[in-house]
């Protein structure tokens, strides 16, 4: 693949606007820009849980693919009518969250977001892939927008904190529970 970007800044976007994939301009706030712009900062938090060192092979590798997954998903977002996410990238995720899931002990508390540096991270990356998912379907209200995108945030999120659990044993040896408190009237 040939050279992407030759100039880092074009000044095109200096009044506000943006270009879409397709070379649409339209606002920087628009619901476009919002969702695949949220589907990029999941990405980069995806990114610092795999920064963290000692994340574990099979976690790394599902991560990595991800990362994969979402730059495509960012791009059928950037680009009105493209499709690059199928049922295929969310029987993917499926698959992985039920292997990762039947490691671990039934959930009988809330968890709180932490356990160790990863596995904060991963809780980080799972609330920015729903909001996301949030901004998908804000789109979805006005412009068309496949379902499989908004499918695979919806699971992504699902499989963040299954990893976060993961990653949490895996860090620290348990997981926060949260404890609430009972007063007593």
């Amino acid at each position: 693949m040939g050279n992407r970007l030759s100039r880092i800044f074009t000044r095109t976007g200096d009044e506000g606007t943006t270009g879409l994939g397709d070379g649409t301009r339209v606002p920087k706030d628009c619901a476009r820009v919002e969702a695949y712009g949220t589907v990029d900062e999941c990405n980069s938090a995806v990114g610092m849980v795999l920064a963290v060192p000692g994340v574990p092979a099979g976690v790394r590798d599902i991560l990595v693919q991800v990362q994969h997954d979402l730059f495509d998903l960012g791009g059928e977002l950037c680009i009105p009518g493209h499709r690059a996410i199928f049922d295929r990238h969310v029987e993917r995720l499926e698959q992985s969250i039920e292997s990762f899931n039947a490691t671990l002990p039934p959930l009988k508390e809330f968890i709180l977001p932490g356990g160790g540096q990863a596995a904060a991270a991963c809780h980080l990356a799972r609330t920015i892939a729903r909001r996301a998912e949030r901004r998908g379907w804000a789109l979805a209200t006005h412009e068309g927008v496949a379902p499989e995108p908004m499918r695979y945030l919806n699971r992504l999120s699902d499989l963040l904190f299954v990893l976060a659990r993961v990653l949490a044993r895996h860090e620290t040896g348990q997981e926060v529970l949260w404890k609430h408190e009972r007063s007593a009237g």
